[in-house]
């Protein structure tokens, strides 16, 4: 069972967010949150609390097995663009330059190693 959570309008770059996504996409969760939790980046800490309440929605999805014993990893994780403010900051001679602040919007998908090796087993044994 995989559990999921997204987070919208983040203030930074996508261009940022995916340099630090790119750290942690396949990982262990465990491994995650302790690359995550030391890494300088500004995303960092959103995607930080983007894998706690991921791993969170996947405890309340399955109240009957241990987080720990699991054996979570990220199954998936992407960033997309969102909305984008544009503002005029002045420039010589009356023009005006063109600001535009980004954002993105994170989707993250945890799953069980577990299940995923049962699930490869079954579809094998049905074959």
């Amino acid at each position: 069972m995989e559990a999921r959570a997204v987070l919208k309008n983040i203030p930074t770059s996508p261009q940022k967010m995916r340099l630090v996504a790119d750290l942690v996409r396949g990982k262990s969760v465990n491994q995650s949150l302790a690359v995550l939790k030391f890494q300088s980046k500004v995303g960092a800490s959103y995607l930080h609390k983007l894998l706690l309440s991921a791993t969170s929605n996947w405890q309340q999805a399955n109240p009957d097995v241990r987080v720990e014993d699991a054996d979570l990893y990220v199954k998936t994780l992407f960033v997309d663009g969102g909305r984008m403010l544009k503002r005029m900051r002045p420039a010589p001679q009356g023009r005006g330059y063109r600001v535009r602040k980004r954002s993105n919007h994170v989707t993250l998908v945890i799953d069980s190693k577990l299940e995923a090796v049962a699930e490869v087993e079954n579809s094998v044994s049905v074959n």
